[in-house]
């Protein structure tokens, strides 16, 4: 356990130095690394410990933008309080609209949040505080030593938060809920102020990212704050590198960051396409994330991958 520590702290320290010793391109695809993998991370707590796969979370991403965005161009409020109202608004949306949507199950719940986030993008588009259709424009700034950082260090209280789930009472019943719903209402655990407080906690970093991203580019609009693609994003981080793990998130936005960002410099078409084929070969070779794939192929070889195929009747 010390020695896990430890190697931990050293990755954070590595990171932490990157803006001192990079160049400029290394620390932009850092930032958007980074962001990606908080956001992985953030649907992790509802998705991968809840077993309730959300397309909303892009209803939390471009709340936080806009929140971020409307206090610094229209009230002209600093960084911190604009991240802070993104987030109020984020969690508050989470509570009032959690209420009745988590009492869905399976594709109604996924169905619920798509519409909960086309629905948002709409009323977005029609405020003058928010400048419709057009956009944004925040303050230009050039500090992105600065917002890598803050990319690093709100990544970092993300995973300790996921972490403290994995082994509290509260993630044990997350996990109840994931495995057995009624079984769980019935052993006393009231799953709907557990999936409210998931939902609650994967809204709140998911907003903070998109506050940071949006003073990042200094420009939002409704298209992109509420881009329904970004949501598929981060479920296929999520389950790339292993839902319901402490670290499978960051593994998977991390390789498939890299990925995207390769393909999408040299074959545009090829990163559009990477993120279907990844689903496919995700789904028979490895249901369970990459470290699963590492723990399984570890014990049982290569018939850990045929009986995924047998499962999957290919």
């Amino acid at each position: 356990m010390m020695w896990r520590a430890i190697f931990l702290g050293l990755c954070v320290i590595g990171l932490a130095a990157v803006p001192f010793f990079g160049d400029d391109v290394l620390v932009q695809y850092g930032i958007d690394a980074l962001l990606f993998a908080t956001l992985a991370q953030a649907w992790n707590i509802l998705g991968g410990f809840t077993g309730y796969v959300s397309f909303g979370n892009s209803s939390f991403y471009g709340l936080g933008t806009y929140g971020t965005a409307i206090a610094m161009a229209q009230l002209h409020w600093p960084f911190g309080i604009g991240l802070g109202l993104g987030a109020v608004l984020a969690v508050g949306c989470a509570v009032l609209f959690g209420i009745p949507i988590l009492r869905l199950r399976g594709h109604y719940f996924a169905i619920a949040t798509l519409a909960l986030s086309a629905s948002l993008s709409a009323i977005i588009a029609n405020l003058d505080i928010a400048g419709r259709n057009i956009g944004l424009i925040l303050p230009l700034t050039r500090a992105d030593a600065a917002f890598y950082e803050e990319a690093l260090l709100l990544l970092v209280a993300a995973t300790a938060t996921v972490a403290w789930i994995a082994r509290s009472r509260f993630g044990m019943g997350l996990l109840a809920i994931r495995e057995d719903e009624d079984a769980a209402l019935v052993m006393g655990v009231n799953t709907t102020r557990y999936k409210i407080a998931a939902l609650s906690l994967s809204a709140f970093f998911t907003a903070i990212a998109g506050g940071i991203h949006a003073y990042w580019i200094t420009f939002v609009d409704p298209g992109g704050a509420f881009d329904l693609t970004l949501n598929v994003r981060m479920v296929i981080m999520a389950m790339f590198g292993g839902p319901g793990t402490v670290f499978g998130p960051l593994l998977g936005a991390f390789v498939l960051s890299a990925v995207y960002d390769v393909l999408a410099s040299s074959i545009s078409t090829a990163a559009a396409l990477l993120f279907g084929l990844v689903i496919v070969l995700a789904v028979i070779f490895m249901p369970r994330g990459l470290l699963d794939l590492a723990s399984g192929f570890r014990r049982e070889g290569a018939r850990y991958l045929l009986q995924n195929i047998r499962m999957h009747r290919l």
